[in-house]
């Protein structure tokens, strides 16, 4: 289908976009890679009256390191984050998640911020950046604010931005000496997870003792991501066995309130998230 008549602005910096988002109010959208929002204009689920393409804004893009916390640049494309070596090296729970999103030609345009700005609870990146802690900086008319992952994703499809805040970047503080996995079940290598598990975990005993913390946090079972937190609570001092690991994943389902539709049942995906979470944390764990 053809999208419905628009306008288009193609702003040279993050001040920039950000007047423009004010001056037009909730009626403008933000372009980022695109592989989000184009899907959604071509089948006029979405009306913009102006599209604010923010491809050109360099200061977007990229990742560094501030003090014992990764920062990366909202533009930042899936691609690079596989490849970048500062989010391999500690963050490479995100590397990893990275990698499975879509197909190449997507992770070569997608980028981190559209993907979390989009909030689709069934995408892989909002999950990770849950477990991960992450932080999400917002530029808006007052100036920047930070806001916690927890506190980001609101509903579906929807996040605690202003309509005239750009999000501009997301630091994630490093977890050098965790574990991590990322696991997901879905019905063919482009179609979005029926239900994807992010764990990080931390071992004690220089990582060859038992479990000293857990993060899981679930893609797909709900109106937004969301974390385990009773299964994080109960791996906290077990042994990275299957018997432990699978008695605590046995609630990760816990409080989740996952769809029903063409991919499977609510309960189907509760099944699934219980088993996803024990491979996920037996993997991220290091067990044999």
């Amino acid at each position: 289908m053809i999208p419905a008549k628009f306008d288009y602005a193609r702003p040279q910096s993050a001040d920039e976009a950000v007047r423009l988002l004010a001056d037009a109010g909730p009626e403008a959208k933000v372009l980022a890679g695109g592989q989000s929002l184009l899907p959604i204009l071509r089948l006029r689920l979405s009306f913009p009256e102006l599209l604010i393409d923010v491809g050109a804004i360099e200061q977007l893009r990229g990742v560094r390191e501030e003090d014992g916390t990764l920062v990366v640049g909202a533009l930042t494309t899936h691609h690079d984050l596989v490849r970048a070596p500062l989010v391999r090296l500690h963050a490479g729970l995100l590397a990893q998640a990275a990698a499975t999103v879509a197909d190449p030609a997507v992770r070569h345009r997608g980028t981190l911020g559209g993907s979390l700005a989009h909030a689709d609870p069934a995408g892989d990146l909002p999950a990770v950046c849950l477990t991960l802690d992450a932080q999400l900086v917002a530029l808006g008319p007052a100036g920047y604010r930070t806001i916690p992952a927890a506190e980001f994703f609101v509903d579906y499809l929807t996040t605690a931005l202003r309509p005239d805040e750009l999000l501009t970047e997301i630091r994630i503080p490093t977890l050098d000496g965790w574990g991590f996995h990322y696991e997901k079940f879905h019905r063919t290598a482009q179609a979005w997870a029926v239900v994807g598990v992010a764990a990080a975990v931390r071992r004690d005993g220089a990582g060859r003792g038992a479990i000293a913390e857990a993060r899981i946090g679930l893609a797909n079972m709900g109106a937004r991501p969301m974390r385990a937190h009773l299964t994080e609570t109960a791996l906290a001092g077990a042994e990275p066995t299957a018997a432990a690991v699978g008695r605590a994943a046995t609630m990760a389902a816990e409080g989740a309130h996952p769809p029903t539709d063409l991919s499977g049942s609510a309960e189907y995906r509760e099944h699934l998230a219980r088993v996803l979470t024990g491979r996920a944390v037996l993997a991220a764990a290091g067990a044999d």
